[in-house]
C-alpha cells in the first residue's frame, strides 16, 4: 500500500544537463505540476535566483524567476515567468512598515521587473524572493494540506516533520507573510521547507533538482504518516450505498440540465460529472453532512469551488431542486453581507459551483467546461484535505470572513477585471450531425471560435475522429467530443443526445445536417431508394430533433435548432424526386417544431445550400457523376458550372453556410424562428415565397 502512495521521481539528468538556469525551473516546474497529487492545475509556484546581466548597464544581478500571475507551472512555458531584480525586491522589503501597505506594495513590484517582462507577478512573489535559498517550490499537496487543515496543525507539523519543517499560521499572501517567511528560514538554517497553515508547502534547495527532491520527499512522509495513522473507516464510514455505474449515470444525466437551466439565466454554464471512487467516498458518508458545509481550507480550493458546495438528493424533483438552488442563493447572499467591506466588489453569481449526489458523485458548473472539470479536480484535492484531517484530527475549514476577504480581495477583483470579454457562445453546447463532413465540420469550426463546446456525430469513425483530434489540438480537449451515430437508429440517437449531456451538462443548439444524395428519375426511382432517402433525410431529422427538443425543454432556457435542407427542398428539380421530397419535409419539420418550441424560447429555423462541393462527401460518390452527366459536363467542371449558375456568380463553399448555422445558433437571430436562409450565392428559382 505505501509504494502506492509514493510520488516517484520523474527527474532525467540527460535531459537537465542540456538546459540552463531557467530552463531547469521551467523543466521542475512541469514535472512538479503534471501530478495533482502535488497541486492543482494553476496552483502553486516555483522560483529560481538566477544571475544575469542587467540589459542597461551591463552589471552583474540577480534575477528571481517566479511563475506569473495566473499560470499553471504543470503546462506553462518560459514566458510565464515573471522575471524581477532581486536587489529591487530586497529595498521594497525595507520600505514595509505595516498590513495597510500590502497592496499597494504589489502595485510597487511593477518598478522591479527585469528586462521589461510584460509578465504579471503574482501575489506569492514576495515568498519566493525573501526565502534566503535560490531554488524555492510551493505547492497544494492534498497530503501536506490535511496537515495543515487540521485543528492541531501545529503538533502534527512537529510529530511529522521534526525540526527540518517549520510553521506559519494562515495569513494570506502577501509581502507580510513573505518577509515572515524569509525570517524563519534565516534564523532556521537546518529548515528544508516550511508548513503554511490551511494553505500548503514551501520547500527548497540549493539546486532545481535539490529542490525538485525535496518536495516529493516531504509531500511523501506526508502521505505516509497519513495512510498510517488515519482513522478507518474513512470518514465515519458509508450512510448509503452507491447505486450501480448505469444508474449513476442516468441520474446525472437526469439532474444536470435541471440544474444547468435554473442556474444559467444570466450566464450559460457548462458542466462536468465525475463518480471517481474518492469522490463516492466521501458523499456516500457519515461525515459529508457535517463536513461540506465547512467549506475547503486551501485558498485556491476555495476560490474554484466556492464557500461550499450544496448537497443534492439523487431523486429530487424540479420544485424540490428549486427549493435547494433558492436556499443556496439565499445562504450565499447572507455570507456576503455579512462579511462584506465598505469597498468590497459587488456581489458576483451566488449559485453553487460544486453539487454533491450521494450514492451517485459531484456534478460541477461553471463558464466552460475547462473551469467546471478544474473545479472539480479542485473539489477531490479538498476532499483527500478533508479525508487526512478527520482522519488523525479535526478538520477545518477557511474562516468565513477570511475566506471572503480572498474571494472579494480587490487585488482578485482586478485580476478578474483584466480577464479577456466572454466569447458570444461561451458555455453553450452544440450538437451537430453529420459533423465529420464539410458543412458540419465548418459549422463546428465556426461555433468552437465563439466558445461554443461541440459534440460531432457522424458514420464514419476514421473521419470523427480525424476531425474531432483536429479540433481538440486547435480548441483543447474540453471543448469538443464525437460520437458515432447512425441517425436512421433510434436508439443510437437516443445514446448519442444522452452522451452530449453527460459530456457537458445540457444543450442549447442542435444542428440537423447529416446527408445523402440520390438521383433517379420517377420511374427508375427503386423504393430502397426512396426508403433510404426518406430514413436518413427526413426520418433521421426528426429523431434527432425530438431527442434535441426534449432536452432543450427539460433544460428551460430556450435553445436553437438548426435544419441544413437545400435549394431543393424549395425548388423542384427533375430527376431527384426522393431527395427534393425529403429536404422540402425538412423544411416543414422545422416549421412545425418552431409552433410548437416558440412558447419555451426554443428556435427552429432552415438553412438551404446550393452545390456545396467543396469538402462534401455526398459530392464524392455517384451524385457527382450523375449531376455532371446531366449537365453533360466533366466532372471536375462541376463547380464552375454552379458558380456560373449562380446570380452572383460565385462558389459556396462549406464555411458559408456555417456563417448562416452560426447566425441562427446565436443571439444574432434571437427573434427569428420559422425561417429559412438560403446560402446558394443567388438561385431565382428558390427565392423566398
Amino acid at each position: 500500500m505505501t509504494q502506492d502512495i509514493l510520488l516517484k521521481s520523474l527527474w532525467d539528468d540527460t535531459i537537465a544537463a542540456s538546459l540552463d538556469e531557467p530552463g531547469l525551473l521551467l523543466y521542475r516546474s512541469n514535472l512538479l505540476g503534471s501530478d495533482l497529487r502535488i497541486t492543482n492545475f494553476g496552483g502553486g509556484n516555483t522560483s529560481a535566483k538566477v544571475a544575469a546581466k542587467d540589459p542597461l548597464t551591463g552589471a552583474d544581478v540577480t534575477v528571481l524567476w517566479v511563475k506569473g500571475s495566473g499560470g499553471d507551472i504543470g503546462s506553462m512555458k518560459l514566458d510565464g515567468f515573471a522575471t524581477l531584480y532581486m536587489d529591487k525586491l530586497l529595498t521594497l522589503r525595507g520600505h514595509y512598515r505595516s498590513l495597510d501597505q500590502e497592496d499597494a506594495m504589489v502595485d510597487a513590484l511593477g518598478h522591479c521587473i527585469f528586462n521589461l517582462n510584460p509578465r504579471a507577478p503574482s501575489i506569492d512573489t514576495w515568498l519566493h524572493g525573501f526565502v534566503p535559498k535560490p531554488h524555492v517550490d510551493h505547492v497544494h499537496s492534498d497530503a501536506v494540506i490535511a496537515i495543515a487543515a487540521a485543528k492541531d496543525q501545529v503538533r502534527l507539523t512537529q510529530e511529522i516533520f521534526g525540526g527540518e519543517i517549520g510553521y506559519l499560521p494562515w495569513q494570506r499572501p502577501g509581502i507580510d507573510l513573505g518577509i515572515k517567511l524569509g525570517q524563519l528560514a534565516e534564523s532556521n538554517p537546518g529548515l528544508v521547507g516550511v508548513v503554511l497553515g490551511s494553505h500548503g508547502l514551501f520547500t527548497w534547495g540549493d539546486t532545481a533538482k535539490a529542490s525538485y527532491e525535496q518536495t516529493l520527499r516531504i509531500i511523501n512522509k506526508a502521505a505516509v504518516w497519513l495512510d498510517a495513522n488515519v482513522k478507518r473507516p474513512v470518514f465515519g464510514g458509508a450512510a448509503v450505498a452507491s447505486l450501480a455505474a448505469e444508474d449513476r449515470a442516468a441520474v446525472a444525466r437526469r439532474l444536470m440540465p435541471l440544474i444547468r437551466g435554473r442556474i444559467s439565466k444570466s450566464e450559460m454554464k457548462a458542466g462536468h460529472f465525475t463518480d471517481a471512487p474518492e469522490v463516492l467516498e466521501f458523499v456516500n458518508s457519515n461525515a459529508m453532512a457535517d463536513l461540506a458545509p465547512l467549506g475547503t481550507s486551501c485558498p485556491d480550493h476555495f476560490l474554484r469551488t466556492k464557500i461550499k458546495p450544496l448537497i443534492v438528493p439523487a431523486d429530487v424533483d424540479g420544485p424540490g431542486l428549486d427549493v435547494l438552488i433558492e436556499g443556496y442563493r439565499a445562504d450565499y447572499a447572507a455570507y456576503y453581507d455579512r462579511c462584506k467591506h465598505p469597498n468590497s466588489p459587488a456581489m458576483r453569481d451566488p449559485n453553487a459551483v460544486i453539487y454533491l449526489v450521494p450514492g451517485v458523485g459531484m456534478i460541477s458548473f461553471a463558464k466552460d467546461k475547462s473551469t467546471a472539470r478544474i473545479s472539480a479536480e479542485f473539489y477531490v484535492n479538498a476532499i483527500n484535505v478533508m479525508r487526512g484531517a478527520s482522519g488523525v484530527s479535526e478538520y477545518q475549514g477557511l474562516d468565513e470572513q477570511e475566506a471572503f476577504n480572498i474571494e472579494y480581495w480587490l487585488l482578485e477583483e482586478a485580476k478578474l477585471q483584466r480577464m479577456p470579454k466572454p466569447k458570444a457562445m461561451q458555455g453553450r453546447v452544440a450538437f451537430i450531425t453529420g459533423g465529420a463532413g464539410g458543412i458540419g465540420s465548418a459549422s463546428a469550426e465556426r461555433l468552437l471560435r465563439e466558445g461554443c463546446n461541440v459534440v460531432l456525430a457522424d458514420i464514419d469513425a476514421a473521419a470523427l475522429d480525424e476531425v474531432v483530434a483536429g479540433f481538440s489540438k486547435r480548441y483543447g480537449r474540453d471543448m469538443v467530443r464525437g460520437v458515432l451515430m447512425d441517425v436512421t437508429r433510434e436508439e443510437q440517437v437516443i445514446a448519442a443526445v444522452e452522451s452530449t449531456v453527460a459530456a457537458f451538462g445540457g444543450l442549447d443548439v442542435v444542428v440537423n445536417n447529416a446527408g445523402i444524395t440520390s438521383a433517379a428519375a420517377v420511374e427508375d426511382t427503386t423504393l430502397a431508394m426512396w426508403n433510404r432517402t426518406m430514413d436518413i433525410l427526413s426520418t433521421g431529422y426528426f429523431l434527432v430533433g425530438r431527442e434535441g427538443y426534449r432536452v432543450l425543454k427539460a433544460q428551460g432556457l430556450g435553445g436553437s435548432m438548426v435544419f441544413i435542407s437545400s435549394k431543393n427542398g424549395v425548388a423542384a428539380s427533375p430527376g431527384a424526386s426522393a431527395y427534393c421530397t425529403a429536404k422540402a419535409a425538412e423544411i416543414h419539420l422545422a416549421r412545425c417544431m418552431a409552433l410548437e418550441g416558440a412558447p419555451m424560447g426554443i428556435r427552429v429555423n432552415v438553412v438551404n445550400p446550393d452545390a456545396v462541393l467543396r469538402g462534401s462527401k455526398i459530392w464524392k460518390g455517384e451524385w457527382s457523376q450523375q449531376r455532371a452527366a446531366s449537365n453533360k459536363i466533366a466532372v471536375d467542371e462541376l463547380e464552375e458550372h454552379y458558380r456560373k449558375r449562380s446570380l452572383l456568380l460565385r462558389s459556396v463553399f462549406p464555411e458559408d453556410i456555417a456563417e448562416g448555422v452560426y447566425f441562427f445558433a446565436s443571439d444574432l437571430s434571437n427573434k427569428s424562428t420559422g425561417n429559412f436562409l438560403n446560402v446558394d450565392a443567388g438561385n431565382a428559382v428558390s427565392f423566398t415565397r
